[in-house]
């Protein structure tokens, strides 16, 4: 009797331990501006201090997931030159470089401040024939700017906070969650909305939400706070309304189409985000995404994985 009392109190200590573990787990989402003007060339820098603060041991991204063969498909000949620029890499070396498995792993052992610039080089190949579009350009912009990151503004998340950042954390590599395979779709629905919103009144809706938007950043971004002000909830929701096309008095088909493809692509980011963060156990991750996406996501993210703890960066 006591010792089925005891295999129970076992079975239940280790689901409950177990269980625990999960809800310990947490992702903060934290929007960005994507490319600031010069005149707030600094903006991403009250961000970095408050991501560094937080100490992520995961950073997630916005890059496609490498073996996301569709969103792949749309972008090798998609919006992004960059993208088309790197497919086209890629796509080259799986068909011409052999992929050494063993080099590849001895390589990533090596502390980032020791790789040599051969070294690096390799390792960027190496990414790029993986079609790992986060870390290829994690470990160029290593190579480009030193282990210290870049001095000067780069006026970008990239280079002002998220390979800063995986830097200043020692990471060895940072996490892609992105997903782009109906980004045509979603454009063509935002053209049509577009169209249709000459004479529905909708595109009078927008341009106040733009103006709003505009005039309520201005002093935010002149005392460096702007990425502040684009992470309240407030500013987030707004973002979220214009991009899924919710703000309409009129729905019509393109505004139906556009947030259809909004909607669906921030699911299936919210799935590649939380699936990697129970494969790979990570305790506290950072999602750095556009701010447009936050919304959605902390949605998505709250419905699918509901045992791991969602929260924004600034509440």
């Amino acid at each position: 009797m006591k010792t089925t009392n005891a295999l129970i109190f076992s079975f239940f200590f280790l689901l409950t331990n177990a269980f625990g573990q999960q809800v310990n787990r947490e992702i903060v989402l934290m929007g960005t501006m994507h490319t600031v003007p010069k005149i707030v060339k600094h903006s991403y820098k009250p961000m970095f201090k408050k991501a560094l603060k937080y100490n992520p041991d995961a950073i997630y991204v916005e890059s496609p997931m490498a073996n996301d063969s569709l969103s792949w498909s749309y972008l090798k000949k998609g919006w992004s030159k960059n993208y088309q620029k790197f497919y086209k890499l890629s796509d080259s070396l799986q068909q011409t470089a052999s992929f050494d498995q063993k080099k590849f792993e001895s390589l990533s052992k090596i502390p980032l401040k020791e790789l040599t610039t051969g070294q690096l080089e390799e390792l960027i190949s190496f990414f790029a024939s993986l079609r790992d579009n986060g870390n290829y350009e994690y470990y160029s912009y290593l190579k480009k700017y030193g282990i210290n990151g870049a001095k000067k503004p780069t006026r970008h998340e990239d280079g002002d906070l998220t390979y800063k950042l995986a830097l200043r954390l020692n990471h060895k590599q940072v996490y892609n969650m992105d997903d782009q395979r109906t980004n045509k779709e979603y454009h063509e629905g935002w053209s049509k909305c577009v169209k249709e919103g000459v004479r529905n009144g909708n595109n009078e809706i927008l341009n106040k939400l733009n103006k709003k938007d505009y005039n309520a950043a201005m002093i935010p971004a002149i005392f460096g706070k702007l990425g502040k002000h684009t992470n309240k909830r407030k500013s987030l929701e707004r973002l979220h309304r214009q991009s899924s096309f919710s703000y309409v008095k009129q729905d019509t088909d393109g505004c139906k189409q556009g947030r259809r493809f909004w909607n669906e692509r921030n699911a299936r980011m919210a799935t590649n985000i939380g699936n990697q963060v129970l494969k790979n156990g990570h305790q506290k991750s950072l999602v750095i995404v556009g701010a447009a996406h936050i919304i959605g996501l902390e949605k998505e993210l709250k419905e699918q994985f509901p045992v791991l703890k969602i929260r924004l960066a600034y509440e």
